[in-house]
């Protein structure tokens, strides 16, 4: 199944917007005034020239301290290499300025697992002189050492950690090193499936790495492990949960589907048994000739 990145990340980065901009833009963090903080409607833009739509990611509208008027901050998250990429942000600040008019903090985070050199300027310029230097705040994930980031007790970072740097063989630490900052912060357990579901979606372990982990697990001090055990049975307890009621829910669906076909058949059995063609019975029911043939052979 496809991953649908852009509503993982905006899911997560609204969850804990605060707490993004302080790991990755402390100073920008200082400024802003979160108090006051609403969360804007989607925006959906056209590319005329390519015929294609694009929906920017998440809008946050706030103030900045010691100030009265709004700003709007724009997350992009972006999970695949495109060239274009600055030109777009530009295009997406620009039609925003449009309509708001006010400040626009544009921030890009790359997501994507390639090692590139990804700019994040997009300019306009002349040999007689310079018309524009556009500049968005980029989040390089990849590029950042998921060990620089398991001594800060912050969620996004817990989360956001299977994005970052690692290799296959630190796959197991890198879970471990999840699911201890996130014990360490206790948060409610809706908060604590968000951010575990969030990882587990970009880091898979085999049965093998699985086992090595709960080896790990329980070479722990014993209140670190029990939290961490806890963390893991209330994670694995809720995705049983939705597992059972999603399968309840198609038993039903495909009930429904069966009692239906049932239905049909003894209508279609009674429409013959009154001496109608097959048809007329096809055109009464809205079924092809070979169709109502078939339900009455079985």
């Amino acid at each position: 199944m496809a991953i649908d990145h852009d509503r993982l990340f905006k899911e997560l980065i609204q969850t804990f917007f605060e707490e993004f901009l302080l790991l990755f833009f402390p100073d920008m963090h200082e400024h802003i005034d979160f108090s006051h903080l609403s969360f804007l409607s989607e925006e959906l833009f056209t590319d005329v020239t390519a015929g294609e739509k694009y929906r920017v990611d998440l809008l946050v509208e706030t103030k900045l301290k010691g100030e009265n008027g709004l700003i709007i901050v724009h997350v992009e998250n972006q999970s695949y290499v495109q060239p274009s990429f600055p030109e777009r942000m530009f295009i997406y600040f620009s039609r925003l300025f449009e309509k708001y008019r006010t400040r626009i903090v544009p921030i890009a985070v790359f997501s994507y697992e390639a090692l590139r050199e990804e700019p994040s300027v997009f300019s306009i310029e002349f040999p007689f002189g310079d018309v524009l230097q556009f500049r968005f705040f980029p989040v390089e994930l990849r590029k950042k050492h998921w060990r620089d980031y398991i001594r800060h007790d912050n969620p996004i970072a817990a989360a956001l950690l299977g994005k970052m740097g690692y290799t296959e063989s630190e796959k197991v630490e890198l879970k471990k090193e999840c699911l201890r900052m996130l014990a360490r912060l206790e948060l409610d357990k809706a908060r604590q499936r968000l951010l575990l579901g969030f990882f587990e979606t970009y880091v898979k372990l085999s049965e093998e790495e699985e086992q090595q982990l709960q080896r790990e697990v329980k070479a722990m001090e014993t209140k670190e492990r029990e939290k961490v055990l806890e963390l893991i049975i209330s994670y694995e307890q809720k995705g049983r949960k939705e597992g059972l009621e999603e399968g309840m829910k198609r038993g039903i669906e495909q009930g429904i589907k069966q009692g239906m076909k049932q239905g049909m058949k003894q209508l279609i059995r009674n429409m013959a048994r009154k001496g109608m063609t097959e048809k007329d019975i096809a055109q009464l029911v809205d079924l092809p000739v070979e169709d109502v043939r078939a339900l009455l052979e079985e």
